[in-house]
């Protein structure tokens, strides 16, 4: 028979996989091949319901190709619901929970295969999807924001493998309820999109907040939560607080920066109180754009309280609301709104730490008194560009590594006493140096670390400084004194989940193994939902401890959740070998050269940072048995 010719066309791609499929596998054979083959039966029913049609099932992976983007999503969302509720009839080790992503792209297609970046990019965005959810590309989304009614949460531009330029990547949490609506009309006056989740009242009053050069009277237009008493819900007798994203109210979405950096700003503020748990901003910023249930909130992230509140810029005016609730009785305890000038936005950050004491009734020590009060720097235009650097260098890229690097400068001449941005500058200094975008390596380290202590020789106070510090000492491998900083910083602020995080590294680093486990469950308590970095960071303690059981389920976590880290794959391979799994470990080995086929053991023994040279050893033989080249 004669081959079809080539042709192309614009498809939307759904691509999804099994979440630690290997486990599953390892565990009951059986068992996951029947759910395996019962779940494929669900997805080809909704694609086919959803006029798509199923390209490939190899593995344990489904791809399906879509005229229609909005089928798709409304296909992944469908069958994802239905996936979820049936998992949970089942112990939650054995559930088979899928991760799906959606891409809109031009595609090759030949004898009935699909091929192209579309197809690649869904495939790549899929595994930046929570086990149970669902991830997009930006053009897809683009494409679906206005039509479908999803809680989208931008996650940032990813670098994925085989794809040149940085994906921007929208991620939507895992998949409950009813099937997915259209979206709503936005409402006349040019109303922000996060506005378009608020509902009755509230979407008529924000829908008239078009301009206010003269304030309006009181409007509370803080509604990111729905109020509903929770009544299953274990509370702590120690006060416990998240902060939630405060809501950029103004028209244009680039003043998000401001609403984030005030957000992150009281995080740590509140961080500093010994007696008050504070959830860190990785946890709380999952909750951004999004209009949970308090009730959700409480119980997903073990807090009694929550604070909320908007931003609003308009010229050199600024409009701050804050709101605290009890979750107990879903009843706030506190709320105020500020009409102020920019420049005194900072005694508006000191105000609202000081009414959530006065409100918690928490008692402060002399230290922690002095220590609410601002001081770090008097100028609102410095501070600016410190927020800005930080959206910069948050989304991880060389180019915006560049541009964080190029504010942060900009924040020091116009206030050279300024500690935090010396602090980020050695930050993204030391990130030039470890990524090995710089030309001078030994240089740009040396002055790394000249920042990170000419930052802390002007604030020592500041407990991001101090990791900063710690972060720099580390990769200079000064690893006591990387500790030293970082104590110093969690001193400073006993909720500073970052800092136990990066105590964790060191600690790894040191070959401390159960200190690691210690310090990294402190950081997930503090930050449930965490990055890849701890899981990976617990995964490599378990190993070193011998429990490779508890270190292959953490490291396959971090393995799903960011699959080009090579870290994770080198210790993942290397507890493979010692349970047993052979061909899972050469399989790891497979990918880690496809990742970066300089990896040998040779240059692991002169370049990976282990003090202790036994367990290096140790880890270097068990690569070497997964089959890692010379």
């Amino acid at each position: 028979m004669a081959e079809e010719p080539q042709q192309r066309r614009l498809a939307a791609i759904l691509s999804a996989d099994v979440a630690g499929y290997s486990r599953l596998m390892h565990e009951d054979e059986e068992a996951t091949v029947a759910a395996l083959n019962k779940a494929r039966q669900q997805f080809a029913s909704h694609i086919t319901q959803f006029h798509g049609r199923v390209v490939d099932t190899a593995g344990d992976s489904v791809l399906a190709e879509f005229r229609s983007l909005v089928d798709a999503m409304r296909c992944a969302v469908e069958i994802q619901q239905v996936l979820n509720a049936q998992a949970t009839s089942y112990p939650e080790v054995r559930r088979m929970l899928f991760r799906i992503g959606v891409s809109l792209g031009d595609v090759l297609v030949e004898n009935d295969a699909i091929y192209g970046d579309g197809v690649n990019i869904a495939a790549r965005v899929q595994t930046l999807a929570n086990p149970g959810g669902i991830c997009l590309s930006g053009g897809a989304y683009n494409q679906v924001k206005d039509k479908l009614d999803l809680p989208y949460e931008f996650i940032g531009k990813q670098q994925v493998k085989n794809i040149s330029d940085p994906v921007p990547v929208y991620r939507i949490g895992a998949i409950e309820g009813e099937a997915v609506r259209s979206a709503p009309a936005t409402p006349r006056g040019g109303v922000s999109k996060r506005a378009a989740w608020l509902t009755g009242a509230a979407v008529a009053l924000v829908g008239a907040v078009v301009m206010w050069n003269a304030f309006l009277p009181w409007l509370d237009t803080t509604v990111s939560v729905t109020y509903e008493s929770p009544s299953e819900i274990q509370w702590s007798n120690e006060p416990s607080l998240v902060v939630l994203p405060f809501n950029n109210m103004s028209k244009d979405p680039d003043q998000d920066y401001l609403s984030d950096g005030i957000t992150e700003d009281l995080i740590t503020n509140l961080s500093r109180l010994s007696n008050l748990t504070v959830i860190a901003r990785t946890s709380a910023f999952t909750y951004k754009g999004k209009t949970p249930r308090i009730a959700d909130v409480a119980r997903d992230l073990k807090v009694r309280f929550v604070l909320e509140g908007s931003v609003q810029k308009a010229g050199d005016q600024v409009r701050i609301t804050a709101k605290l609730i009890d979750s107990r009785t879903a009843h706030p305890l506190w709320a105020q709104r500020y009409d102020r000038k920019l420049k005194d936005i900072f005694a508006v950050q000191d105000d609202v730490s000081e009414e959530i004491v006065k409100a918690l009734a928490l008692r402060l020590t002399a230290s922690e008194k002095g220590q609410l009060r601002h001081s770090a720097t008097d100028s609102f235009a410095a501070y600016d560009l410190f927020l800005r650097g930080r959206q910069y260098f948050n989304r991880r890229t060389k180019e915006d590594n560049e541009l964080a690097r190029d504010a942060y400068r900009r924040a020091i001449a116009l206030d050279p006493t300024y500690a935090r941005p010396y602090g980020a500058l050695a930050v993204a200094t030391i990130n030039e140096y470890r990524n090995g975008w710089s030309n001078s390596p030994t240089e740009t380290k040396s002055r790394a670390l000249e920042l990170a202590k000419k930052a802390v020789a002007l604030d020592n106070n500041s407990p991001p400084v101090y990791w900063s510090l710690g972060f720099v000492y580390l990769f200079h491998e000064q690893y006591e004194k990387a500790a030293a900083a970082v104590k110093r910083a969690i001193a400073l602020a006993p909720s500073y989940a970052d800092g136990y995080g990066l105590l964790a590294f060191i600690a790894n680093f040191q070959g401390r193994a159960e200190d690691a486990v210690a310090y990294i469950r402190k950081a997930m308590a503090l930050n449930p939902y965490h990055t890849y970095e701890y899981p990976w960071n617990l995964g490599r303690a378990y190993y070193t401890l011998g429990r490779y059981t508890e270190a292959a389920e953490s490291l396959e976590e971090a393995n799903q959740r960011n699959e080009n880290s090579l870290y994770p794959r080198l210790f993942l391979a290397a507890t493979y070998v010692r349970l047993g799994r052979q061909d899972d470990a050469a399989w790891q080995i497979d990918e880690i050269q496809t990742l970066n086929p300089g990896t040998t053991l040779s240059h692991l023994a002169r370049t990976f940072p282990m003090q202790k040279r036994d367990q290096l050893n140790a880890f270097l033989r068990d690569l070497r048995k997964a089959g890692l080249p010379e």
